[in-house]
């Protein structure tokens, strides 16, 4: 496993960017139950990606408890996040989130198959990929359509540890370097090698 990222850089950087309450709480319950999540140097680019596009429409497939959506919904102005996944628990807990910091009318959340669900969308500006890695490829194919024009693709995990530059891989690496080389082939893309690795795409 290659280490993208020097960890002590990493907290230099989150120690730089400032965030409210509810981020902190919700860090807290991701380190308390070990719950993944961008962690705010992403989630802080996640806000400005936001703010320079002024998106109508963010669909996100695989939202845990919100800490991403969250950010999103930070900066939007009057465009809507929707939230997507499987587990019940999760969305209830974004929820309670958004509404403490006062977010909650610019999201929805959504149970069940995120891929499913976002098809019902249309003009999506931002769409945002953290759900399960061997899916990332269906998801792009499946939603391409649901695209608006100029629209960004965004998608976590994207470097997989540094996985994707070793010889002998397994199914799930496999699977996100394909996605990886369809990203190139077919959308004007680039990779941000911080934290775990930040795909961007425009349509």
């Amino acid at each position: 496993m290659v280490d993208i990222n020097n960890p002590l850089i990493l907290r230099y950087v989150e120690s730089l960017i400032k965030s409210d309450k509810v981020v902190q709480e919700m860090e807290e319950l991701a380190e308390k139950l070990n719950f993944p999540i961008v962690e705010r140097v992403v989630g802080k680019f996640l806000y400005m990606i936001t703010k320079l596009k002024n998106p109508k429409l963010i669909v996100e497939i695989g939202s845990g408890f919100g800490y991403s959506a969250y950010w999103f919904a930070k900066a939007l102005k009057d465009g809507k996040v929707v939230l997507t996944d499987y587990k019940e628990t999760n969305l209830n807990l974004a929820e309670k989130f958004f509404k403490d910091g006062n977010l909650y009318e610019k999201a929805e959340f959504r149970c069940g198959d995120g891929i499913k669900i976002a098809k019902e969308y249309k003009d999506i500006d931002i769409l945002f990929l953290d759900l399960e890695k061997g899916r990332y490829l269906e998801a792009i194919k499946s939603l391409e359509e649901n695209l608006s024009e100029n629209s960004l693709i965004l998608a976590d995990n994207v470097l997989w540890y540094g996985k994707v530059i070793e010889k002998d891989i397994d199914k799930k690496t496999e699977s996100i370097k394909e996605f990886n080389e369809y990203m190139f082939d077919r959308f004007d893309t680039t990779i941000l090698p911080i934290r775990d690795g930040i795909l961007v795409a425009i349509n």
